[in-house]
Formats: C-alpha cells, sequence, structure tokens
C-alpha cells in the first residue's frame, strides 16, 4: 500500500462535501486515515464513511468531535503526522441568523480547538487548513484595487465584519489564529488552501454546504426569468481536495494556495453550460437580468444596494500560478465542474423522491 500507510492522516469534517472527496482520495493513495465527524447518529451523512470502510478494509476509522469542545479532537489525531483541517460551517447570508454564534464561534474556536489538539499530539508535523478565497477580499470591490486588478496571495481581507460577510470575517480570523499558532512553534508547519466556491460532485447526500444551496435555487428555477449578473471564482472539489494532499506532501509547500479557476463564472454562464444538456429544462434562466431590476428588485430577496454596488457586474481575474506550479493541480474546464455537480444535484432529488 506505500509509504502512506504506514502513518495515519486526521480528517476533520470528514462527512461534509470536501472532506468526503479528501477522505476518499487518501484512502486510494494507501493512507489510514482518522475522519472526524459531528455525530455518526445521522447516518445519511456518514453512510458514504460506511461504504469506504468497506471498500478499504481497515484504512479508515470515524471519531466524533465537536469544534466547540476543547480536548474533542485528541483522539482522532492521536498518531497523525498530518491534519487536514476541514471542518467549517458555511451558510449563504440569509441562513445566517446571529453571525458570532453561527458562524465565528465554531471558525474560530473550532481552529483554536483543533490547533490545541495537534499541540498535545507529537507526531503532527503538517497542518492543512481549509480556508477560502474570502479570506484575501471582503467584496469584489476590493479586488479592483489589487495589482492588475487580479486576485493573488499577498492580500489579506480588511473589510468583512461580523456584521457584514460574517462567513469571510470567520474565515479571515481563523486563517489568522491558525498563522499565530504556527509562529508560536517550531514542530509543525502550516499550509492553507483558499478555494473559491466549491462546485462539483457530492458524495454526502445531505450536505448543508452553503455552495450547493446556492445552486439549489438556479436549478430550481428561482432565476427562470433571467440570470443575475453575479460571477463567482470556482473551485472543483475533486481539485480542492488534491490540493489538500500535494499540500501535505510537498516539503516544500508552505503559507496559502489559491485553488479557484483563472476566470469568474456568472449564474448565466452556468445556465448555458446545463443548458447545452437539458435543452428542455424550463427552469434554467436564457436571458441575463439587466442590472436595473437587480438594483430595484435586489432588497426584497435580502441584498442590499451595498452588496450590489460591490458585486453586480464585477468581474476579476484569478492568479492560480502558485497551485499549478507548486502543487501541480491541473485545473478541469469549468463545464465539466459544472455538469457533474447538476448530474449529482438531480441524482439526490431522484433519490429522494423514491
Amino acid at each position: 500500500m506505500g509509504e502512506g500507510s504506514r502513518t495515519a492522516v486526521a480528517v476533520t469534517g470528514g462527512s461534509g462535501f470536501v472532506g468526503s472527496h479528501l477522505v476518499r482520495r487518501l484512502l486510494e493513495r494507501g493512507h489510514r486515515v482518522h475522519a472526524t465527524v459531528r455525530s455518526t447518529a445521522n447516518t445519511a451523512k456518514v453512510r458514504p464513511l460506511w461504504e469506504m470502510q468497506e471498500i478499504f478494509p481497515g484504512q479508515l476509522s470515524l471519531f466524533e468531535a465537536d469544534l466547540l469542545v476543547e480536548g474533542s479532537f485528541d483522539e482522532a489525531l492521536s498518531g497523525c503526522r498530518v491534519v487536514h483541517h476541514v471542518a467549517s460551517p458555511f451558510f449563504m447570508p440569509e441562513k445566517i441568523k446571529d453571525g458570532r454564534r453561527d458562524m465565528v464561534e465554531p471558525a474560530l474556536l473550532g481552529t483554536r480547538n483543533v490547533l490545541g489538539g495537534v499541540e498535545r499530539t507529537p507526531t503532527v508535523e503538517r497542518v492543512v487548513l481549509t480556508s477560502t478565497v474570502g479570506t484575501i477580499f471582503g467584496d469584489y470591490a476590493d479586488v479592483l484595487a489589487m495589482d492588475d486588478q487580479m486576485l493573488s496571495e499577498k492580500y489579506v481581507n480588511t473589510t468583512s465584519t461580523v456584521e457584514n460577510n460574517p462567513y469571510h470575517y470567520a474565515k479571515t480570523l481563523a486563517e489568522q489564529a491558525a498563522r499565530e499558532a504556527e509562529a508560536a512553534q517550531s514542530r509543525w508547519r502550516l499550509v492553507t488552501v483558499n478555494p473559491g466556491l466549491v462546485l462539483g460532485p457530492s458524495l454526502t447526500p445531505a450536505s448543508e454546504s452553503g455552495s450547493l444551496f446556492l445552486l439549489d435555487e438556479l436549478f430550481k428555477g428561482y432565476f427562470c426569468y433571467g440570470a443575475p449578473d453575479f460571477s463567482f471564482t470556482t473551485a472543483d472539489v475533486r481539485e480542492v481536495a488534491d490540493a489538500h494532499i500535494a499540500a501535505a506532501e510537498n516539503p516544500d509547500a508552505e503559507g496559502r494556495y489559491i485553488v479557484a479557476a483563472p476566470t469568474m463564472t456568472s449564474f448565466h454562464d452556468m445556465a448555458r453550460i446545463i443548458r447545452h444538456r437539458h435543452p428542455r429544462d424550463l427552469r434554467l434562466p436564457r436571458t441575463a437580468l439587466p442590472h436595473w431590476p437587480v438594483r430595484v428588485l435586489g432588497p426584497a430577496f435580502g441584498l442590499t444596494q451595498d452588496y450590489i454596488g460591490k458585486h453586480l457586474g464585477i468581474r476579476f481575474r484569478v492568479d492560480n500560478g502558485r497551485s499549478v506550479r507548486e502543487l501541480g493541480i491541473s485545473y478541469r474546464p469549468i463545464e465539466e465542474t459544472v455538469l457533474d455537480h447538476h448530474e449529482a444535484w438531480r441524482n439526490r432529488r431522484r433519490a429522494r423522491s423514491t
């Protein structure tokens, strides 16, 4: 099974959208994996991991752990050389009732609790943290002030707050806390993977990921009247998993790595890609909305004028060169990612209706 089978690798959030792909890829590479889940009683979320245990006998161990409980990750980290910290909540803004309680505390305290476990586990040499491009910018308008209006790793989000974009704020605080913990010692090194909006096929049928919720609205026909001119930095979930593994295995990997396609993709782009395969799907928008109705009607859908002004119609380029050169990431065409994402969504809908 190769060198990877001799030492265990820990994955927090193993039943999540990214975590389940990462667990699967590590198992395929011969690693023994310690995966944490919030509750083994949630059979819908944990079943894919149970299936992996059957396919890879003796390689995968599951542990219950809570981001908010100190010491809860210690057992899972025991004996591990690498820790992939993937677990963190991601909800769309309209789903967040209390930014500090729902986002900041789980992200920040969770990262501190996992790193506390790392401090108590002498075998750990490397921590790979799933972060986000949102720790680099708060609003799209921020990127327009960057060199060549291009997103790169050298910038830090300074505009998000617990009231304005609590997800980006929480992840920025968590990444900073991890950097401070790394600087305070010399045994383990931190690498962060900073993906855009993560898309692609989901292995877990009950994901609460905000990225899946967002495309849910597109697929269900919420934008059938026309696609608003909002674009996204996108990452394929399989590339995020590959980046995690490369960040752990490349001894020279350090700092942050943007994992995202070089160009942004809009709602209209995504609809056009899916319509090419499903031309009779009337739920998908056939036109792009002009800006004025979005500005007029946006507040009725929870979008403030401030948000609209800093995101509507804004596109920028992404410098993903570090991930290509140092992690060896080969980016799929966005068409493949979107179609695989949509196909998995259709399969989940069919499974629920039978």
